[in-house]
């Protein structure tokens, strides 16, 4: 069955931000949600590399746990990974604002982070993803910024949880400007190369792209070349921008064009 926080994608699109659905996240859930009163802020406890390696944990969970483990999984480059529609096992014992059941009331996001001075500051592109999907889904469900916890405020006994390993104050600080509309706007990705017509200019690609354009991107990148803008090319994608100090977000923008016209192909061999 189709779960009811199918709404989630909608909603995390409209507020600009990336969204990656994972196959089947819509009738992934232990059952339907209750009332949605609020959001629980995680972070995974992952490994240090990669942009959202503990997404298959989230999923099937753990052995004394089992999945999904969380509604959202947040990635170091900003991406919100669609995990499960219905109720997930993330929240455990805990009271917050006299609400405690935790699993079928709040809203679980496991945001990409070790938790160790190792991770930290965390990349700013998260953290500003990560507040603003916060308050656009307090909008959405018509809740203060005061329903927004992180997992270590609402677990008991107190102490239980130290996720996530930043202030939540500040935090709810950032997302409250959001919501009050007194945060600067957002760095968006121009549509197309800005020093041409957008008619002429080549436009920004990302993941669901096609056509003779990927298929350039994927030979300066080293995947095979299809044309087709899947989650391999992505991931390579993010690789040659991480290597061109460009941010990892795995998507082809005005930026990351000047970066790969920098790379020269080896010219076949006459015949």
């Amino acid at each position: 069955m189709t779960f009811s926080l199918v709404w989630l994608e909608p909603v995390l699109k409209a507020a600009g931000l990336k969204v990656a659905p994972v196959e089947g996240w819509a009738t992934r859930g232990r059952s339907e949600m209750g009332e949605v009163k609020g959001i629980l802020c995680h972070h995974t406890a992952g490994p240090r590399t990669g942009n959202m390696p503990s997404l298959n944990l989230i999923i099937n969970g753990r052995s004394d746990l089992p999945g999904p483990l969380a509604q959202l999984g947040l990635g170091r480059d900003g991406t919100y990974y669609l995990i499960a529609a219905g109720r997930c096992n993330h929240a455990g014992q805990g009271n917050w604002k006299g609400i405690t059941a935790g699993n079928t009331n709040f809203i679980g996001i496991e945001a990409e982070n070790t938790g160790l001075a190792n991770d930290s500051p965390w990349p700013e592109v998260q953290m500003d993803a990560y507040r603003r999907g916060v308050a656009a889904i307090l909008k959405h469900i018509g809740r203060g910024v005061e329903f927004c916890a992180g997992h270590k405020e609402y677990a008991l006994p107190k102490g239980r949880k130290s996720d996530p390993n930043f202030d939540m104050d500040v935090f709810r600080s950032g997302v409250t400007a959001i919501l009050d509309g007194t945060a600067p706007a957002p760095d968006l990705i121009e549509p197309a190369e800005p020093s041409q017509p957008l008619a002429q200019g080549r436009p920004t690609l990302r993941r669901g792209a096609t056509g003779e354009l990927v298929r350039q991107i994927q030979a300066k990148v080293g995947v095979a070349v299809d044309g087709d803008f899947g989650p391999k090319t992505e991931a390579a994608v993010r690789a040659f921008q991480s290597s061109h100090s460009v941010v990892p977000d795995g998507i082809v923008g005005p930026k990351t064009w000047q970066a790969l016209d920098g790379v020269t192909l080896p010219v076949a061999p006459a015949p």
